[in-house]
C-alpha cells in the first residue's frame, strides 16, 4: 500500500513539473508575440536576391523591429548646455560684464549647464555612447556642484573660508579628467578636439589663478574660446544630421 501511495505520488509530482515547465514556456511565448504585435513590422522577402522567374511575387513577411529607446541625438543639446553655460561664466571672469551678472550665471548653471547637459548624458548611456554619456555626466555635475558652492560661498560665508590651496588643487583634478577626455577625442573629431584640448588649458589657467590674478583673466579668455568652440561643433553636428551640411571639425580623425 504505501509503495503503491508513493508511486502514485511520484507519477502526479513528475507530470506537475512538467506541465509547469510547459506553462511558463507557453507564456513567454506569449509574451513575446504580444510584444512583436506592439512592435513596428517591416515587409521583408525571404530571398533578397532576385529571382527572374518570381520576379516580384517573391514570398514575403512581416519581420518585428524593436526601435531604440532614444531615437534623437542628445549630443548638440548637451555641446549648448556646456557652451553657452560657460561662455556667461566667462563673461564675468574676462571682465566683460559686471559682477552683479553671476546671479544669472548662477541660474543657468543650475538649470540649463548643470541638469540640462546630466539629462543629455543619461540619453547617450541609454544609447550606448560611453563617451558622450560620461563627459556630459561628469560637467553636468560639475556646473550643479559649482552653482551650489558659490550659493552657500554668499549665503554661509561663515562655513567656507579662505581655500587657495584647495581650490587650486580643485581646478588642477578637473584639468586632469579634461585631458583624459581629450585623449579619446584624438579618435572622435576636429571640433571635440578643440573643445576638450582648451578646457585643459582653461582649468589649468584658472588653478594659477587662484595665485595671479592676470592669470585667472587669462583663463576667462581661454573658456570663453572654449564654451564659443562647443556651441559651434554643436550647430556643426545638428546642421550635417538636419540640412547634410558638412562644416570644418566634424570629419572623424584618428591620431592615435
Amino acid at each position: 500500500g504505501i509503495r503503491k501511495q508513493l508511486l502514485k505520488f511520484l507519477v502526479f509530482l513528475t507530470s506537475y513539473t512538467r506541465f509547469s515547465e510547459y506553462s511558463i514556456m507557453v507564456s513567454h511565448d506569449s509574451a513575446r508575440n504580444s510584444e512583436d504585435d506592439h512592435a513596428p513590422k517591416v515587409l521583408v522577402t525571404a530571398n533578397p536576391k532576385y529571382d527572374p522567374e518570381l520576379g516580384a511575387k517573391q514570398p514575403t513577411q512581416l519581420v518585428a523591429v524593436s526601435e531604440p529607446w532614444v531615437r534623437g541625438n542628445p549630443g548638440p543639446f548637451g555641446l549648448l548646455c556646456f557652451g553657452m553655460t560657460t561662455d556667461m561664466l566667462m563673461f564675468v571672469t574676462t571682465g566683460w560684464a559686471e559682477s552683479t551678472f553671476t546671479p544669472t550665471v548662477f541660474c543657468y548653471a543650475m538649470f540649463y549647464g548643470g541638469f540640462g547637459q546630466f539629462a543629455a548624458g543619461t540619453l547617450e548611456l541609454i544609447k550606448g555612447n560611453t563617451f558622450a554619456g560620461t563627459a556630459f555626466c561628469s560637467y553636468g555635475c560639475f556646473w550643479m556642484g559649482w552653482f551650489l558652492l558659490e550659493y552657500l560661498s554668499l549665503t554661509a560665508k561663515q562655513y567656507i573660508g579662505v581655500m587657495t590651496v584647495g581650490m587650486t588643487l580643485w581646478a588642477g583634478l578637473w584639468a586632469f579628467l579634461t585631458f583624459g577626455f581629450f585623449i579619446v577625442t584624438l579618435r572622435k573629431n576636429g571640433g571635440l578636439m578643440t573643445i576638450f584640448s582648451t578646457l585643459v588649458i582653461t582649468f589649468a589657467l584658472l588653478a594659477g589663478g587662484k595665485w595671479n590674478e592676470q592669470c585667472e583673466k587669462a583663463a576667462g579668455y581661454v573658456g570663453f574660446l572654449c564654451g564659443s568652440s562647443a556651441i559651434y561643433t554643436a550647430f556643426a553636428e545638428l546642421y550635417h544630421q538636419e540640412l547634410g551640411i558638412t562644416l570644418p571639425g566634424v570629419k572623424p580623425v584618428k591620431y592615435i
